[in-house]
């Protein structure tokens, strides 16, 4: 498997500048760039794409904390973090008030799309404007979720390179990945929606 880090002349951590990763990757990628081989042979212009693709691959992964999270785990422990389909205790109720105002907003939406009478689309208007207010609360929500786990990832970053046994820190790694993911989950559903009613 390639290592991202390395690739990208990262340290191997949970949390990275996003600044310096990105200067970082254009410096790389400028160097890598499959133009600077265009007068070059077939082998070195294939072999100049796929290394820039690399780049590209790695930065989208490690400018990500969830996927950065990944791949650093499946680096230090050699296979993929599991990834447990249940719900955290702590946000079970959160999941369950998600999940039933995406179903709410679907109703909702489907009801919308019936109206073929423009006098009464523009009735629904206040009432399209509720329902995108009330989406966007959940997204406040899960986003301010999502801040709290990256202040924990920060400060794991920081026990990172004082610890002597890094496998103290790995199972934080992996819960944090884990609820990153729902919380991405989450709010790309309520995203959805809230496009859908802007139509």
């Amino acid at each position: 498997m390639t290592d991202y880090f390395a690739l990208l002349g990262q340290l191997r951590r949970p949390w990275l500048d996003a600044e310096a990763l990105k200067q970082a990757f254009f410096a790389r990628s400028s160097e890598a760039h499959p133009d600077r081989v265009h007068s070059g042979t077939e082998a070195e212009r294939r072999s100049a794409n796929q290394h820039s693709s690399e780049l590209n691959t790695a930065y989208a992964c490690l400018r990500e904390p969830r996927d950065r999270l990944r791949h650093l785990l499946e680096l230090e422990l050699g296979r993929k973090p599991s990834d447990l389909q249940d719900i955290p205790e702590a946000f079970a109720s959160l999941f369950m008030e998600v999940a039933a105002v995406c179903r709410e907003a679907d109703g909702f939406i489907t009801r919308q799309a019936a109206i073929t009478s423009p006098l009464l689309r523009a009735q629904s208007v206040t009432e399209i404007h509720e329902w995108i207010e009330r989406l966007q609360t959940f997204q406040r929500r899960i986003s301010e979720l999502q801040n709290e786990l990256l202040v924990e990832l920060k400060e794991l970053d920081a026990e990172w390179s004082e610890v002597s046994s890094r496998n103290l820190l790995l199972p934080k790694l992996e819960r944090i990945c884990r609820w990153l993911g729902f919380f991405g989950r989450w709010h790309s559903q309520i995203h959805e929606r809230v496009n859908r009613l802007m139509r």
